[in-house]
């Protein structure tokens, strides 16, 4: 199983044998990683076929659904975290899945790659997209419907409502905490609707 430097760091946010909905989980990485880790009751909801099938042969309880539909299945506060795990990016209607997650989770967990990253800025300066480890592939092939930065995503946050718990930043698996925007490649912020 192979883990990415978000897992450990929404990891420490999870309460043990609390309820998990990751949204976008995948193969079902994270779901095996935090259910070993805090002995969380998880669930997952993923769209691909080959995903599915993935966390179905690794016992992992799933639903095969497309984000952009929303969360209807699931009711108000029903989970004790959803987590969005380097998902963002890839929606279309950003502002209805954050209202949806932060409706369905009493708190919340989302990750994303810092477009604002400075290797990422030189790339377009010198007239390129960027491909680097947090974004990578080329301007045609990406499965990103968007780019966002850390100050975009708090932007954002201001003008739903979202109340920041909590922000860890990363390039390279480790943390940073000075000019967050320029050194850090990867933002993830614990969160939820305001009180």
């Amino acid at each position: 199983m192979s883990i990415r430097p978000d897992f450990a760091a929404i990891a420490e946010w999870i309460k043990p044998s609390s309820t998990l909905l990751d949204l976008g989980c995948g193969d079902g990485d994270f779901l095996e990683f935090i259910k070993a880790q805090r002995g969380t009751k998880i669930y997952g909801l993923e769209i691909s076929d080959p995903s599915v099938l993935a966390c179905v042969e690794k016992g992992l309880n799933v639903i095969q659904q497309d984000l952009e539909g929303g969360l209807a299945l699931f009711e108000d506060k029903s989970f004790d975290t959803v987590v969005l795990s380097q998902t963002l990016q890839t929606i279309h209607d950003t502002e209805s899945i954050l209202r949806e997650v932060m409706r369905v989770g009493k708190e919340c967990v989302v990750s994303f790659p810092n477009f604002a990253h400075w290797s990422h800025r030189l790339s377009v300066l010198l007239g390129r997209m960027p491909v680097s480890k947090s974004l990578p592939f080329a301007w045609y092939n990406t499965p990103n419907v968007r780019v966002l930065t850390i100050a975009d995503f708090e932007a954002l946050a201001t003008d739903l409502g979202i109340e920041i718990l909590d922000r860890v930043v990363l390039h390279e698996g480790k943390k940073v905490n000075w000019a967050a925007n320029v050194f850090g490649s990867l933002a993830i912020y614990r969160f939820r609707g305001a009180q």
